[in-house]
């Protein structure tokens, strides 16, 4: 794998994201970048030697976990200074995002070296792919706090939110985090419970948050295996009265030009008017044009 290594070759450190499931959805670039590797940081030495066992690959492995993140940057930013190619992987997806990593991205790029993304599957965009919500804006939370009561507060945060939110969730508090869900932002709450994405066992569940929790309680086999919570946005609010004459003529004009969502946000921003209202008023005024 000469052709491999000439890939990988700058002094950087390489982030790889690894499949979180199934083993097939590993890329090409990932495993030119294994086979070019002096060194591969992973987060459990073990789970990264089955993955590269399974495509005969046998490398140094470096454990690299949080709890010794910050002390081993000083050894990684050496090797890659030595001109050794450098990979860092964690169990599942992407190092950083939920996982190990960021601390050692900011130690290399603070003494002038690279970090270079080798970017594969993700349980988030997986996830908000086949939900079936409108995602065009989400937010992605990561792990929600363990407590309900700070549970509940963070999710208190997006009872008006008119975007999606995106939460991993641990199997063993599923339960208690629907439960949540449905105290603070209300049974009739559309969610999606992404569950053992890519995996043999995958399960997405689209329900009102209320019926999500009766279905999880009556079946434990949903309390089992990795989980991706998907919140959607909040329910436009009714709009009441008429726009204001200024409100309409700008956003008449702004739908010649623009499209019919980003127009009748930009008038809603400006007079602080029901975005739903202008959005129903720009479409028809589509359909007149």
């Amino acid at each position: 794998m000469n052709s491999a290594r000439e890939t990988f070759v700058d002094r950087a450190l390489y982030v790889v994201a690894t499949p979180i499931g199934n083993l097939a959805d590993v890329t090409v670039r990932a495993i030119a970048g294994f086979h070019a590797a002096d060194i591969i940081l992973a987060e459990d030495t073990r789970v990264t030697g089955s993955l590269l066992s399974a495509y005969g690959i046998s490398k140094k492995l470096v454990s690299l976990r949080e709890h010794n993140e910050r002390e081993m940057a000083a050894n990684v930013i050496r090797w890659i200074e030595e001109g050794k190619i450098v990979l860092q992987v964690s169990d599942a997806g992407t190092p950083g995002i939920s996982d190990p990593g960021a601390r050692l991205a900011q130690a290399v790029w603070a003494v002038g070296l690279r970090v270079v993304p080798v970017v594969g599957a993700s349980a988030v965009i997986g996830a908000l792919s086949a939900c079936g919500l409108d995602t065009g804006r989400f937010l992605f939370n990561g792990f929600l706090p363990p407590k309900s009561a700070a549970r509940c507060k963070t999710l208190q945060q997006w009872a008006q939110a008119d975007y999606a939110v995106v939460c991993y969730e641990a199997p063993h508090r599923i339960l208690d985090c629907v439960a949540d869900v449905v105290a603070t932002l209300g049974a009739n709450r559309p969610v999606v419970l992404a569950r053992e994405l890519t995996k043999t066992f995958e399960t997405f569940l689209r329900l009102p948050a209320g019926e999500l929790l009766a279905r999880i309680q009556a079946d434990s086999n949903q309390q089992r295996g990795e989980c991706v919570l998907v919140i959607d946005a909040a329910p436009q609010e009714e709009a009441a009265g008429e726009l204001p004459a200024p409100a309409i003529a700008l956003l008449t004009e702004l739908v010649a030009a623009l499209p019919t969502k980003q127009a009748a946000g930009i008038v809603a921003a400006h007079y602080d008017l029901n975005k739903k209202q202008l959005y129903d008023m720009a479409l028809q005024l589509k359909q007149a044009q």
